[in-house]
Formats: C-alpha cells, structure tokens, sequence
C-alpha cells in the first residue's frame, strides 16, 4: 500500500475525552476477534476502521492486564487445559479454543498460547522455553498433535489485538507509516536522519527522524519528528511520554509526535514544554533557516 491510500484510509480524527470514554465503555464487553469489528464500524461510523482496532486493541489490553492473574492461576490453567482435551475427543471439528476463550473472557491467542504451553509440559516433560512457544506459535505445524495444531491456528487468525500474526502486522504497519513519514519530508526537501543513521552514529535511544535544520510547526520549533501508526490514548500517551519523548526533548530539544491513527484531543497540552502533537503530517511547515532570512 503506498502513501496516498494510507493517506485516504485514515481519518485525521481527535476525540474529546468523553467522546473516547464513551467509545471505551462500548468497548467493554466486545472480544477481540475480527467479528467485533463489525460492529464497531457500525456503531461508529465517522471513524476509519484502523482507528476504531487501535482503540479497541488498546482497551482490550488493559482489560487483559487486569485479569492476567486470574486466568493464569494454576489450577485455572489445569481447568482450561483438561476441559480443552476432554471436550477434543467427542468434538473435535469444532472450534473449541475459540469457544473457551469466549466464555471465559480470554485473548484466543493468549489462551492457544497457555494450552501450547500445557501441551509440551505434559509431552516433554519440562518447561518449554519462551522462544520455543513463540515459534511454535507461529508454525502451529510443528505441534505433533494436529487437532490441537488447527485449534491454535484458528486462535491466531481470529484474534485481533494479540498472536504473531497480529504482532506481524502492527510492525507492518509501523514501518510502512516511517516511510510515509520519510517520503513526506522528502517532498518538503527537508534534510534529516533517520532512526538507521542515527544508530549508526552510535545513538541508542533516538525519535524516527531528526531534522537537520529545524522547522516551524504553528510557531512552535521542531527537532525531531516520532511516527505512532496507533491512537494516542491516555495510558499510551503517558507512557511514551516517560519512557521516550521526554527524554528526546531533554537531548534534541522540541519536537513533534504524529498519531497517524488520532488521539485525545486534551492531550495536546505541552507545546510549550516542546512537545506538538499532530494526526497528520503537518501542512505549514517552515525551515527556520527560510523563516529567519525572510524580509
């Protein structure tokens, strides 16, 4: 997909906060398989569809954060797992993982990863490690017992907010929207570096792009530029705050952040302390070396 048909699938779309909150708590009860959708996109019409997943997947992962210790207690896990091979042998065709994961309110990817995890404790007699379930999951071939290999795969492909399939596309998506980004400032002839060039340089912590000589966005200067294929939420926004965009305004001075996906509108408050958040690549761009040799 090239730039202009990902410019044209994503509305350039702030919420207010009660606007969000009242989209959050329709979210509440909905799973995260591609069903779910459907009716997101019917509810809410005025929103892309890209939009209306990264919000739910966000929300969706706070509600699973809150009931992680529950489903992983271990006589919880030993319920799921022999519920999953009792009900295997006298209904094997239909999608059983599919269903727990329904009735007990659980991520099917999550829960295919859990029953994977049983499966090769009880095959091989001891705790797989991390980096074999991964690739297990992502192969479900290579499980020996091929119902629960079928089983596994329906997880993946159903489950919208987790699972490697998922993890692919996000990633996909992320590289793809620094590429707009880049093709942007190419059209803007804007000089710059970006996260490669500067890792290169032997930066560790860096946004996706620096500029090298400044810009004007709606008189507020600009440094650096970071790329979000996502929705700025609360929780999201604030993390990136502490964990990234401080530390970037501390080192590289102010820059912009673009939620290409759209974010809550009241958390575009810190232009001051040199941080400008945008949902689109901004159309009044000035090199400052352009606004300062002005007459």
């Amino acid at each position: 997909m090239d730039s202009a048909s990902v410019d044209q699938e994503v509305n350039k779309t702030r919420l207010c906060r009660a606007e969000y909150r009242c989209i959050s708590r329709f979210m509440e009860h909905l799973r995260p398989t591609r069903q779910c959708m459907k009716k997101l996109k019917t509810q809410f019409p005025h929103l892309s569809p890209s939009t209306l997943l990264s919000i739910f997947s966000q929300e969706y992962q706070k509600r699973t954060k809150r009931s992680m210790a529950r489903h992983h207690a271990p006589d919880v896990v030993k319920s799921y797992y022999q519920w999953y091979r009792s009900e295997a042998k006298t209904r094997p065709a239909d999608p059983l993982l599919l269903e727990l994961a329904n009735e007990v309110d659980m991520s099917p990817a999550l829960l295919a990863r859990m029953m994977v995890e049983c499966f090769m404790e009880e095959s091989e007699a001891s705790v797989p490690s991390r980096h074999v379930i991964n690739n297990t999951l992502r192969e479900p071939a290579l499980i020996p017992d091929l119902l629960l290999a079928k089983h596994v795969e329906q997880c993946t492909v159903n489950d919208c907010c987790y699972g490697p399939l998922v993890d692919c596309i996000k990633h996909a998506i992320g590289l793809e929207h620094e590429e707009i980004l880049r093709d942007k400032l190419r059209e803007q002839r804007l000089s710059f570096l970006d996260e490669n060039q500067l890792r290169a340089k032997g930066y560790d912590k860096t946004p996706d792009i620096i500029l090298e000589v400044p810009i004007a966005v709606e008189d507020h200067i600009v440094h650096w530029i970071e790329s979000k294929a996502s929705f700025g939420d609360d929780h999201s926004h604030q993390t990136y705050l502490n964990e990234q965009f401080w530390s970037y305004c501390n080192r590289f001075g102010p820059g912009l952040v673009i939620y290409w996906y759209g974010f809550i509108s009241e958390l575009d408050c810190q232009r001051d302390r040199g941080i400008v958040l945008k949902d689109c690549f901004p159309s009044d761009i000035t090199p400052l070396c352009q606004r300062f040799t002005s007459p």
